[in-house]
């Protein structure tokens, strides 16, 4: 006995098109280890991972939802909720902390108007703590999109954000 549940997967959020994944499930399906790949593509085409599309992409190419929320859970890279067009990644590694993190993190916050994962009202900006980005030489530090801001200060926390918004009217 044979099994189509994969040809007649549904997702209840209407604004995911699954067909736009379809060419990576084909490509990646059957390809051992891929499953962040797949999971990379899906984030890009979507901007986040919505949980019944996670259960989408387990049936589809057969990996348990376990592993595939363990997998999502577990890389910083992963996103489950929406987030603005910036996403802020905030160093909070021990050398960012003893810098100074805490102040920038409420210069992000003051500036913003948010907390930690929510979108700013003109949904350009979200902003999330991370354990380490890895650059510890420019504590206290933060990525946006794929630019590293390193020396931070308040007022040059500001500076950046309030420029990024310049750009983006």
């Amino acid at each position: 006995m044979s099994c189509d549940c994969g040809n007649n997967l549904k997702i209840s959020d209407s604004d995911i098109d699954v067909s736009l994944l379809e060419p990576t499930l084909v490509k990646y399906a059957d390809v051992s280890g891929s499953l962040i790949t797949i999971l990379q593509k899906a984030q890009d085409l979507y901007g986040y991972l919505p949980a019944d599309l996670l259960m989408y992409i387990s049936r589809r190419i057969g990996v348990k939802p376990a592993k595939v929320m363990g997998v999502v859970s577990f890389y910083t890279q992963f996103r489950t909720k929406p987030a603005g067009k910036n996403l802020i990644l905030l160093c909070q590694g021990t050398a960012c902390h003893v810098n100074g993190s805490a102040d920038i993190e409420d210069a992000i916050r003051e500036c913003l108007k948010i907390e930690e994962g929510e979108i700013s009202d003109d949904g350009l900006f979200t902003y999330n703590n991370v354990a380490c980005l890895g650059c510890c030489s420019l504590a206290p530090a933060m990525m946006i999109g794929d630019k590293t801001y390193g020396n931070l200060t308040k007022k040059s926390t500001v500076e950046v954000l309030e420029s990024i918004a310049k750009e983006e009217s």
